[in-house]
């Protein structure tokens, strides 16, 4: 009796006032003790009341349900499928939605639904999917920072293929634990090329110049992925590389020079097609047997052939697996090669040595940058201890405990 007055009262009542009634109802059905006639009459009457023409009611009536699990079903879908305000309250935090409703909405819904879906803890596979198929660009980068959402491989590269100049996404993707080495590396590829093309547009460097700058950035962070990750990464980066067409020689030496074989060995399998233990064989071997033949059934070019098996022979014998310093190109070792490939008097020995030369300064800039970073250091701590030579004490005293 109570429900069917209320009815007739909202039939005058002012849209507050029905506003304040809805929700006052909606509270009472999901949380007081109703009869189960009352019960049936009251969900009739929300339901009802999700034609009214005010959205303020049927915002009051979704803030009162939207977190509830006992909401009704029939009041849930219809509000979903009301105007952007008062959907996304439901979106985001009905338990009463299914994984087919969520996968619908996000086809249907609009960029409010779509980001209110893609906020929704722990959100499943399929619907990670859809909205990675179809969602907007604030609601996969809104995606790719829920850690609770399950996103599957396929779809984080989907949303890199469809909103990778997004710097946002690119951002939010990069600080997920869970993406993948060859998408990190898909990411970094996609950086260098928009800041290559940022820098020719201005006209700051010619684009011949920002394109090298750029392919150098993304061989260094190609390498650098592939040495600190998984035993799976450098695969998975060489497979991401050689789709992009940026599998080249050049890099394939750099990871030798940085004393970071492993991009290297995994694209020598991948261009050999040899099993992985062959072709790991074969570059450990000291004495360089059969490695001419790998080479060239990796189809690389003859004239690059010496300074990888200069680069190979130095590596065996400091230790193939030793690993590098972290910082890029080995000086030391480019200088073992650069002595043994020097010999080559013709145009491809020029060309060789020209990449060689090349990769010397790069090396040479950043021993300089870490030399610099270093003295500023010193005069840093120099300056603090001439302010407060008590540092000075404290600071042996750590020294000593450390020792101790």
């Amino acid at each position: 009796m109570i429900v069917r007055r209320f009815l007739l009262w909202a039939r005058t009542a002012t849209a507050e006032e029905r506003a304040n009634g809805a929700a006052a109802l909606a509270g009472a059905y999901l949380r007081s003790g109703m009869a189960e006639e009352d019960r049936v009459e009251a969900e009739t009457a929300l339901i009802a009341l999700i034609d009214d023409p005010s959205p303020r009611v049927r915002r009051a009536i979704a803030e009162e349900v939207a977190s509830s699990a006992r909401a009704p079903r029939n009041l849930v879908l219809g509000l979903i499928a009301d105007q952007s305000e008062v959907t996304a309250l439901v979106l985001a935090h009905s338990p009463v939605l299914t994984e087919a409703d969520l996968v619908d909405a996000a086809a249907v819904g609009d960029r409010l639904a779509q980001r209110a879906i893609a906020q929704r803890p722990h959100l499943p596979v399929g619907v990670c999917a859809a909205l990675a198929e179809v969602g907007c660009e604030e609601a996969l980068v809104t995606l790719a920072g829920n850690r609770t959402a399950d996103i599957p491989d396929f779809s984080l590269e989907r949303m890199i293929e469809r909103e990778g100049e997004c710097g946002a996404l690119r951002e939010a993707l990069l600080s997920r634990d869970d993406l993948p080495a060859g998408l990190r590396q898909a990411i970094a590829a996609r950086v260098s090329d928009a800041l290559a093309s940022f820098v020719s547009g201005c006209g700051w460097l010619t684009p011949e110049r920002s394109a090298r700058l750029a392919r150098e950035a993304t061989e260094r962070v190609a390498v650098a992925l592939a040495a600190g990750g998984q035993a799976s990464d450098a695969p998975a980066i060489v497979e991401v590389l050689r789709d992009t067409g940026r599998l080249t020689p050049g890099l394939m030496l750099r990871s030798l020079l940085s004393g970071e074989p492993a991009l290297a060995e995994a694209a020598f399998v991948v261009l050999s097609d040899l099993p992985e233990r062959r072709v790991a064989a074969l570059l450990r071997d000291r004495r360089g047997a059969g490695l001419k033949a790998l080479y060239r059934k990796a189809g690389l070019p003859d004239a690059l052939q010496p300074a990888f098996t200069a680069t190979i022979a130095a590596l065996n014998v400091r230790g193939f697996d030793a690993g590098g310093s972290g910082r890029g190109i080995d000086r030391a070792l480019l200088r073992e090669v650069l002595i043994a490939c020097e010999t080559q008097g013709n145009a491809e020995g020029s060309a060789l040595m020209g990449l060689l030369r090349r990769m010397d300064a790069e090396a040479a800039r950043e021993e300089a940058r870490a030399l610099a970073d270093s003295l500023a250091d010193d005069a840093a701590l120099a300056y603090l201890v001439e302010t407060d030579p008590a540092l000075l004490v404290e600071l042996e005293i750590g020294d000593l405990r450390q020792a101790a």
